[in-house]
């Protein structure tokens, strides 16, 4: 059988859709032998061989040559076998062409299914490649469906999954809305590619920052630490080498618009800036802000007392521990609040306090690497 207009349809794929028309010939090559077989008998040894040079598609079907048949479907004696060729031997394979009238329509079928499956499959791997290129980034989507808890976003002709632990809490979410989201990873199952996508993760407040202030985009102001509750707060630690840059001054920005748009984007949730520190004690005490700290005694590896008046302890440890919990996890270290009240013989000067950094380590449960990963 030829047909020359389906092989230059094949040309004309090649060049608009850029997928080498190697891989369509081989995919039809074995999903019309799979059809041939189906309709003429699953015994019989047969192959279907395309030929894009001249235009032909064959239906070869062979036998091998055997002392004693067993199976008359794959198999010819060798009697029968030289009576065809006399320099037929045993083991040889005898092929015969085969031109059934009615496999014609089933061909192109079977050549229609298989092309655009694998105009499908391109098409996603395209697209996979290009959505891959943007993973560790922030990305604006738009509402396509709500399946439960689950929120399904576009992302080009594909859909990514903010799932109810990658949500702010409290917001609510409506088909055809648009979001900023962070594109957490594409992640391969048996269903194929899944992409997750994150608002509340602490990458979204980092990526978020760098697209509003300038000075963390160009390196120079460096985000030392983020801890977040999502809808809460977010506690964030900035420095910078050029001693000229007020670092708390940049990300806030003019009249607190920088600022001001971040935590528009994350729907009113409470964001504190502080300057890193090298001194653990000074972060610790920095940590813990908007609470006065009287003192921070380091107490060993990741470990810290914060000495506080009275009158704050309870603005210190936060709502249900809240401002506690961000302080330890922003300055990888566990923080026991004390009341000054509670604390005797101990003297309220920050330079009687003798910190050994170089015995002091970072909690191996929360590490600088851990504060940039999502919070499973």
């Amino acid at each position: 059988m030829t047909n020359k207009a389906f092989f230059e349809a094949l040309s004309d794929l090649e060049r608009t859709k850029n997928i080498k028309k190697e891989v369509f010939i081989e995919a039809l090559e074995t999903a019309l032998t799979s059809a041939y077989k189906k309709n003429y008998g699953e015994a019989k040894s047969a192959y279907i061989k395309l030929n894009p040079e001249k235009h032909t598609i064959k239906i070869y079907s062979y036998k091998t040559v055997v002392e004693e048949v067993v199976d008359p479907d794959k198999e010819i004696s060798l009697e029968d076998a030289k009576k065809i060729k006399s320099s037929y031997k045993i083991g040889s394979q005898i092929e015969t062409e085969e031109t059934p009238k009615e496999f014609g329509r089933i061909a192109a079928q079977t050549a229609k299914q298989v092309v655009m499956q694998k105009l499908r499959d391109a098409e996603r791997q395209v697209t996979m490649s290009e959505i891959a290129e943007k993973e560790d980034q922030l990305i604006t989507v738009r509402v396509k469906r709500i399946d439960g808890k689950n929120v399904f976003v576009e992302i080009g002709s594909t859909e990514a999954v903010l799932g109810e632990r990658d949500q702010i809490p409290g917001e609510k979410y409506n088909i055809g809305d648009k979001l900023k989201v962070y594109l957490k990873r594409i992640r391969e199952d048996f269903r194929g590619s899944l992409i997750e996508v994150s608002r509340s993760s602490v990458n979204f407040v980092k990526k978020l920052f760098e697209l509003e202030v300038p000075e963390i985009e160009n390196g120079e102001i460096t985000i030392n630490s983020i801890s977040r509750e999502a809808g809460y707060r977010t506690k964030l630690a900035v420095s910078s080498d050029n001693p000229n840059v007020d670092v708390i001054g940049s990300c806030v920005g003019d009249k607190g618009l920088r600022i001001n748009n971040i935590v528009a984007e994350l729907n009113g949730e409470k964001i504190d800036i502080v300057e890193y520190s090298s001194d653990p004690a000074v972060f610790v005490e920095r940590a813990l802000s908007p609470a006065k700290v009287l003192r921070v005694d380091i107490l060993g590896e990741g470990q810290a007392r914060a000495i506080v008046p009275d009158d704050v302890l309870s603005l210190a440890i936060g709502k249900q521990g809240q401002n506690v919990r961000l302080a330890a996890r922003l300055a990888h270290t566990k923080i026991d609040v004390k009341p000054q009240s509670a604390v005797e013989g101990i003297v309220l000067n920050k330079k009687s306090t003798t910190i050994h950094t170089d015995e002091f380590k970072f909690d191996e449960e929360l590490s600088l690497d851990d504060m940039f990963k999502d919070e499973d």
